[in-house]
């Protein structure tokens, strides 16, 4: 009985030391987003990145430089709305419980600002005139997930060189 339990917790503990912390980081590459003359003072866009996260871009003011520039996760840390710019409060806004962020992105109001949540933010660069933002290239899950397994799909297992199968 105290062999069954001692494997049991110490399953447990490997599962949740490979939660905590992850075999290798997501990778991260510089993204073009779009032209900064492109995007008018107030306005935002929308983007997708390559692992699915959905981001908001707004330009908050006009000088021209990427410091104009914020973006932030537009995923709503409460229950996952999606958050969108409004320009004429300067504000990001979630439609969900009337969740409220400031310019930089921290809750001031409705269930976030109540918790202190705040919206995760993206580094973005300008060269040339055009905006890049660094996000991760792949999904969490593809980040995390094993080879497949013989059996799951049988046309990503293992072959012999003949074209058999092991």
């Amino acid at each position: 009985m105290l062999a069954g339990l001692g494997a049991s917790y110490g399953t447990a503990a490997v599962y949740a030391t490979r939660y905590l912390y992850p075999a290798r980081p997501r990778a991260k590459a510089w993204m073009y987003v779009a032209r900064v003359a492109d995007i008018a003072p107030g306005g935002s866009l929308n983007y997708t990145t390559p692992g699915g996260e959905k981001v908001a871009i707004a330009r908050q003011a006009q000088s021209g430089t990427v410091d104009d520039f914020v973006a932030l996760s537009s995923t709503c840390p409460h229950l996952g709305c999606q958050v969108h710019w409004e320009s004429q409060n300067e504000r990001f806004f979630c439609p969900c419980h009337n969740g409220t962020f400031d310019k930089s992105g921290k809750g001031t109001g409705g269930p976030p600002g109540d918790a202190g949540q705040s919206l995760p933010r993206y580094p973005l660069k300008s060269e040339g005139g055009l905006l890049y933002i660094e996000v991760p290239t792949e999904s969490l899950e593809v980040a995390d997930a094993s080879p497949p397994r013989d059996g799951h799909d049988p046309c990503l297992g293992p072959h012999l060189g003949d074209g058999a199968r092991v």
